[in-house]
């Protein structure tokens, strides 16, 4: 894929913020939004600060992440009622709290049931590949599921984001394509720093971008420490970002991040400054192929 290196002939770059993330909690981060409202108030303030994505995970009345379509809803309805950011929901839970306390990866008959939200997510999530997750549980992702999964969120006119952690992950989704099931262009999110994963570096970074198909959109999404210099690298070579407490609680070493609002706030500044326009919702809506209700 070929990267255009100057920067005003770029699209304008959307910025997705991924508030809650299906691990960590308030325990680590207190800014960390958990219940719906929480997380609508956090979705309109970083709307408000140039965001025009909002990733979502939920929480039970615990801070436990669920499945829960119930809470799904009750947070999809919250954010709609507040603002018109594009709501995309991750298929892959996160853990789920067993009786005896401890902490397991959701099966896939626990994530089948996301692409029956009500009301309809403008986008979800799918993970194109099989791994060990941080090195603790696999992270289970056949191509057979993802194909049904895909199907199911066709048949409700659901956008798709592909989340890569390895290069074959890529060719997952282009076997998708070849089946007929993904759209072109595809949404590509190369995931980078999850142990089990691709680690980053920046020659990783471009290999894993010169292996996607032409005419896709993609975007960087880094863990912890190494997140703003490699999304700023990739935002240098055209990429949409992503941020927010998910995948880093800091705002710079040792300094707990204030909010989502404020890490979304540095990456629009950020753009400014390297000349890149930020995408409205309505703009990414039409970049991202949302068909909105």
């Amino acid at each position: 894929m070929e990267i255009t290196v100057e920067v005003a002939k770029m699209k304008k770059l959307i910025i997705t913020v991924a508030q809650t993330g299906g691990l960590h909690g308030k325990d680590i981060n207190p800014a960390l939004p958990e219940q719906p409202k929480e997380i609508a108030q956090s979705a309109y303030d970083c709307y408000n600060a140039g965001a025009s994505v909002c990733h979502i995970h939920a929480r039970d009345r615990q801070g436990r992440t669920t499945g829960d379509l119930e809470i799904y809803s009750e947070i999809l309805n919250e954010i709609k009622a507040k603002s018109p950011i594009i709501t995309q929901v991750g298929n892959g839970i996160g853990a789920v709290a067993m009786p005896d306390g401890t902490m397991r990866g959701a099966t896939l008959d626990e994530r089948m049931p996301l692409t029956g939200i009500e009301p309809k997510p403008d986008m979800l999530t799918i993970n194109m590949g099989t791994f060990e997750f941080d090195y603790i549980d696999s992270f289970e992702n056949p191509i057979k599921w993802n194909e049904e999964f895909v199907n199911k969120c066709n048949d409700r006119n659901i956008a798709i984001e592909c989340e890569c952690y390895d290069i074959s992950h890529i060719f997952n989704a282009m076997e998708l394509v070849r089946r007929g099931v993904l759209k072109e262009p595809v949404h590509f999110s190369l995931v980078l720093g999850v142990a089990g994963g691709m680690p980053f570096t920046p020659k990783l970074m471009s290999t894993m971008i010169d292996t996607l198909p032409e005419g896709s959109s993609w975007q960087v999404i880094t863990i912890s420490k190494l997140q703003l210099p490699s999304t700023v690298m990739a935002m240098c070579q055209g990429a949409n970002i992503r941020t927010g407490l998910e995948d880093n609680i800091y705002y710079s070493k040792g300094v707990l991040a204030k909010s989502n609002a404020q890490l979304v706030e540095r990456m629009v500044r950020i753009a400014r400054e390297i000349g890149r326009e930020v995408a409205t919702v309505e703009e990414a809506a039409e970049l991202m192929g949302v068909k909105r209700e």
